[in-house]
């Protein structure tokens, strides 16, 4: 068995919350292991951040971001896209490099790569906006729903 929920939400603060949660629940009702699903929520809750805060301006598509979660038995990937102006190039070549002390930018993606296995920062061909996605390896509670049947 596995598990795929994609969302499109609003980019309001609220969402961000929301869309924490639901992973959580699903990553716990699956038999997730509490630090993983810990982990995996933090740097969802840092991704929807970053796009409300920069994926765009005004109404209309540009006032949503979308996320998709999918969890099987080795693995949980997490996609946060939305459709705002993108990352400058530079700040692509940065997201590889921790920020300085001094830094106003750029934590939220320090703290993703922290909590993920595999990070990747890029920008959406076409009409613009950007896409953060990440994995993690999951570890899982005795008995565990899902592996049970994977």
């Amino acid at each position: 068995m596995s598990i795929l929920w994609s969302l499109q939400l609003r980019r309001d603060a609220a969402s961000v919350p929301f869309a924490r949660r639901l992973l959580l629940g699903a990553m716990e009702t699956a038999g997730v292991d509490p630090d993983v699903c810990y982990d995996l929520s933090v740097a969802l809750s840092e991704a929807c951040a970053n796009a409300v805060e920069h994926g765009g301006a005004g109404g209309g598509p540009a006032a949503a971001y979308q996320v998709t979660a999918y969890l099987d038995g080795e693995r949980c990937r997490i996609e946060v896209s939305d459709s705002g102006p993108g990352f400058a190039v530079d700040a692509l070549c940065r997201c590889a490099a921790e920020p300085g002390s001094d830094a106003e930018n750029g934590r939220g993606l320090m703290l993703i790569r922290k909590l993920a296995d595999h990070v990747r920062v890029d920008n959406l061909p076409g009409a613009g906006g950007a896409v953060v996605s990440f994995d993690k390896l999951l570890k899982w509670r005795e008995n565990a729903p899902l592996t049970a049947a994977v």
